[in-house]
């Protein structure tokens, strides 16, 4: 099981922020046992939204390099009202610091306005070619799905930071 947990890219501010969204469906195959008579979304997955936009905002500010994104680290991670179904959790990220590699954000997750999700993290990243020279041809596969997938988050809006527009 894999999940994109962003449904939308809004606006990209490369460097400095993002705003995404979530639209919560019934339809989500987690809800059955979260919980199965009070449905909400796990607060994990909030958190993974936020790392989620946080990794977009690299992608777009470093030209997809790198390939990888991984959280290296959660601080300050605060729940506040559920997120359920028929909702949509405004998502937004700021870039807050740089320093050996590891990128430090501010993230914040809000359901009508009440804040559901916040929290500090930080994003390291690598290149699959890096750990393994044979291993050039599947970074640019994953770089082409994720320019691809990226493309399709920010539609044909003319999003703004979208080079397109």
């Amino acid at each position: 099981m894999r999940y994109h947990l962003i449904d939308r890219i809004l606006e990209v501010t490369p460097g400095s922020n993002l705003r995404a969204f979530k639209q919560l469906t019934l339809g989500e195959e987690y809800l059955a046992d979260h919980f199965p008579t009070f449905p909400v979304m796990p607060g994990v997955l909030m958190l993974q939204a936020l790392v989620e936009a946080g990794s977009w905002l690299v992608r777009y500010s470093r030209d997809f390099n790198p390939s990888v994104l991984v959280l290296r680290e959660a601080k300050n991670v605060k729940y506040g009202s559920f997120f359920a179904p028929g909702n949509r959790m405004n998502v937004t990220v700021e870039w807050a610091s740089e320093a050996e590699g590891r990128i430090t954000f501010k993230g914040k997750g809000e359901v009508n306005g009440a804040t559901t999700v916040s929290a500090q993290f930080v994003l390291g990243g690598y290149n699959l070619r890096d750990r393994n020279p044979a291993w050039a041809g599947r970074d640019a596969e994953l770089i082409t799905a994720l320019r691809s997938h990226g493309e399709w988050l920010r539609g044909d809006r003319g999003c703004v930071g979208n080079p397109r527009a």
